[in-house]
């Protein structure tokens, strides 16, 4: 019989830890949205100031040239030197790191990872690497969870809930997607349902983006125009897309780790000299073409607004997959999301338009083939599905499509997979776990 009051106050203290919990991710989530939307807002300055120095840099001829590229080596450089020197863990995506510490294989990153995260990611993305802002927001956002959980003196568990939670915030913010970003913590951060971690980022999304619309307004990322509902009888069209996006998403990842793999043999060349041609080449290709660097948001909105050449896509397909690749090999921070879904639309929209042509009869939408493809391939690269569908409904605030996207999804998930073509932050994170060690090994040595 006393072991009855010795149950109910467990189980009252049990819920009173959660209440705190659950307004502890309010405060991280106000904080990642906070840091997600002031790291947007830079990334947009710092694009216009690339496009006008460009501009301006047209009418001064070969020194312009000149200086377009010395100035992107420069500034590549730069963010690759800052992490090198302050957060080696401030490289690349930041999501595989944040899988690895949720999984207890490698320690939370010092709280310097943050602005490290944030001045290098916005020189190298503005500079114009092919890379996307999402990384950074996911892992700035696990930091500011961390750090208020230490603050308030959690526990290791109560912690961990309070990285997955700004880590979801971070991506709610970095594209206006709540939804994905709650959906993002559990489909591939912790990849099970717990519940106190879907309560924290369900909390968390939600009061990160009611501080980043206050800033960066409540439209959707992209403007899409209305989309009819598909036919039945185009039901093997989005299959076959699916198939498509799933054999390129393959490609796309070989493509990833084989330059990353390549510009690790490179060991006799410093990091930031590595960087600096990267950066050089970028330089040389704003030059001739200024909107196909970047993150490429730019490019997908004139894809799904049907505005590019249908006769151009493939080869801005193949350029902006190799681009994104040698990016990411730069060893600065930046995202793959942004650039994978420019590829997916790209591929959408081709597959549309050739589809129309291929089959007059059949009423076709390209368009509506370029927001599944964002889908489509996203899932094929990442394998997760619930969050590419619901990212690619709430940045171009389009249900119509959700179908269509169900079953292209579902076939680029199968072709990856029979192809034991592993998901590619999988992929990052293991290579995320060997550098670390290595690390860990030179550190015991010396």
């Amino acid at each position: 019989m006393d072991r009855e009051p010795e149950v109910a106050d467990e189980s009252a203290q049990s819920r009173a830890r959660l209440v705190a919990l659950a307004l502890l991710a309010l405060l991280v989530g106000a904080g990642s949205g906070l840091i997600g939307a002031a790291f947007r807002l830079s990334l947009e300055h710092a694009d216009r100031l690339r496009d006008l120095l460009i501009v301006w840099a047209h009418g001064q001829r070969l020194v312009g040239f000149l200086l377009v590229t010395v100035g992107c080596a420069v500034a590549v450089a730069a963010a690759a030197w800052l992490v090198r020197r302050f957060s080696p863990h401030a490289s690349g995506s930041g999501i595989p790191h944040v899988e690895a510490v949720l999984q207890a294989a490698l320690p939370p990153a010092p709280f310097s990872l943050m602005p490290v995260k944030f001045f290098a990611g916005v020189i190298a993305i503005g500079s114009g690497l092919a890379l996307g802002r999402e990384g950074p927001s996911v892992q700035m956002g696990a930091g500011v969870g961390y750090l208020i959980g230490r603050i308030c003196r959690c526990n290791w568990p109560d912690c961990r809930v309070l990285l997955a939670a700004g880590a979801g915030a971070g991506l709610a913010t970095a594209f206006n997607a709540p939804i994905a970003g709650s959906i993002f913590v559990l489909e591939e951060l912790v990849r099970r349902f717990e519940h106190r971690i879907a309560i924290a980022a369900l909390g968390a999304s939600a009061t990160a983006i009611a501080v980043a619309r206050l800033l960066l307004g409540d439209a959707p990322d992209f403007h899409v125009q209305a989309l009819a509902l598909p036919g039945a009888e185009t039901a093997p069209l989005y299959f076959l897309l699916g198939a498509v996006a799933g054999l390129l998403a393959v490609l796309y990842n070989r493509t990833l780790l084989a330059t990353i793999a390549l510009a690790d043999e490179l060991t006799a060349w410093p990091v930031e000299l590595r960087a600096g041609l990267i950066g050089a080449a970028v330089g040389m290709l704003a030059w001739f073409a200024p909107e196909w660097v970047g993150d490429g948001n730019a490019i997908t909105q004139r894809t799904l607004a049907g505005g590019e050449t249908p006769a151009l896509l493939p080869a801005i397909f193949v350029l902006r997959l190799g681009l994104g690749a040698v990016s990411y090999a730069a060893g600065t921070p930046g995202g793959l999301f942004a650039p994978m879904l420019v590829l997916g639309a790209q591929l959408g929209l081709f597959f549309g338009l050739l589809s129309r042509l291929a089959i007059p009869d059949l009423t076709i939408q390209p368009e509506a083939l370029a927001v599944v493809g964002m889908a489509a391939f996203f899932t094929g690269v990442v394998r997760a599905p619930l969050t590419g569908i619901v990212l690619v409904t709430e940045m171009t605030a389009s249900v119509t499509m959700l179908l269509p996207m169900l079953a292209a999804c579902f076939v680029a998930m199968l072709v990856p997979t029979l192809l034991r073509d592993p998901p590619i932050y999988d992929s990052l994170r293991e290579l995320t776990l060997a550098a670390a060690g290595k690390q860990s090994r030179g550190a015991s040595v010396s």
